[in-house]
């Protein structure tokens, strides 16, 4: 199992001030639900992260539930608190397969050029209204198939890098150069970001993916198509393995291209069932995420999101796909259930730091 994190092997500041203390950035996605419901999650968060992504809020169908009706209301709640903090707030994400409201697939598929029209319309209203206080977003979400073996393969017929989606059979392969350009054309100095997952383990199907994203990265590139950074999401499986070698070399091919890397939604996902108590799980999962934190940093990241801050309210149980069995959670993130910190915590606190396992 390898020696685990003491209480005090890191020290008693901040994440986010651990980090920024080294250069880096640590941050969190939050809801605007949790945000007005749940004071000991606001008070962890306004406490723990130097930056803020939104769970769902910037998502197209909380954004535009219906066709030209936009809502911005629980994103603008979100800005206000993170204004209110002074903390900086990325979008996610403009362009998804997912999260789309039931109106948009029909008018996709009517034409390119519809398809095209709505797109625009989107990001003209939204890259408009939050201009001045978002300069980071994840234009395109999760582009790249998932190769054979992978937990959700694409379809026998989709033999190509992209994933099948409806933006893919409206607009064709480039319909990703197609948002990328239409973004930088609404904002120059905007951040284009481009987030995917499941390139992180070691094992064929996570290699395969990795070549698909260089090839793609390179294309764009190749294009003169205008991006800035890519977005690993790091939704870590303790099942796979793992390599840092492996997965340095890869962030450091990404920012050979001139790229940015940032770590955009970290978590840990355990075996079913879960192996040994609480500290022997909680072991296994910091040596993890000290490895994986530091390779990326050793591969040139500089930034490092997690997707919640506590066990307490994260996907990783709301969702049944993924949760554990009734009456136990993932450890799989800073926080426990009481909101102690976990080894978790101590482990990226010892990669922000630059130092070992303890």
């Amino acid at each position: 199992m390898g020696q685990s994190f003491t209480p005090g092997s890191a020290p008693d500041q901040p994440l986010a001030q651990i980090a920024q203390g080294r250069g880096y950035t640590y941050g969190c996605a939050v809801t605007a639900r949790l945000i007005a419901e749940e004071p000991d999650f606001a008070a962890l968060v306004a406490r723990e992260a130097g930056l803020l992504v939104p769970e769902y809020e910037a998502k197209f169908d909380t954004l535009q539930p219906e066709q030209g009706r936009f809502d911005t209301g629980p994103l603008d709640a979100l800005l206000r608190w993170a204004e209110h903090f002074r903390k900086p707030l990325r979008g996610h994400a403009l362009i998804w397969h997912n999260a789309l409201p039931d109106w948009v697939p029909p008018v996709l598929a009517e034409s390119r050029a519809r398809a095209q029209g709505v797109m625009e319309a989107h990001f003209d209203h939204v890259l408009a209204h939050t201009r001045e206080r978002i300069r980071d977003w994840d234009v395109v979400n999760e582009p790249i198939a998932n190769p054979p073996g992978s937990d959700v393969p694409e379809p026998p017929g989709n033999s190509g890098d992209l994933r099948d989606s409806p933006w893919l059979r409206a607009l064709g392969p480039d319909y990703v150069a197609i948002a990328l350009r239409a973004a930088r054309q609404r904002d120059r100095t905007l951040r284009l970001t481009l987030n995917d997952y499941g390139v992180e383990a070691d094992s064929p199907p996570a290699e395969e993916k990795r070549r698909r994203l260089l090839r793609l990265l390179r294309s764009l590139r190749d294009r003169n198509v205008a991006l800035d950074a890519v977005g690993i999401q790091g939704h870590l499986q303790m099942r796979e393995a793992f390599s840092p070698a492996i997965f340095s070399a890869f962030v450091k091919d990404i920012r050979a291209l001139g790229l940015q890397v940032l770590i955009t939604e970290l978590d840990v996902r355990e075996v079913k069932p879960p192996v040994g108590d609480f500290v022997a799980r909680d072991s296994a999962v910091a040596q993890r995420v000290h490895a994986f934190a530091s390779a990326a940093f050793e591969g040139g990241a500089r930034t490092l999101l997690t997707w919640g801050i506590s066990d307490r309210w994260s996907w990783l149980h709301r969702e049944q796909t993924v949760a554990l069995d009734p009456g136990d959670v993932h450890r799989g993130l800073p926080y426990d259930w009481e909101l102690n910190r976990k080894q978790m915590w101590r482990a990226l606190a010892r990669a922000f730091l630059g130092q070992g396992v303890g």
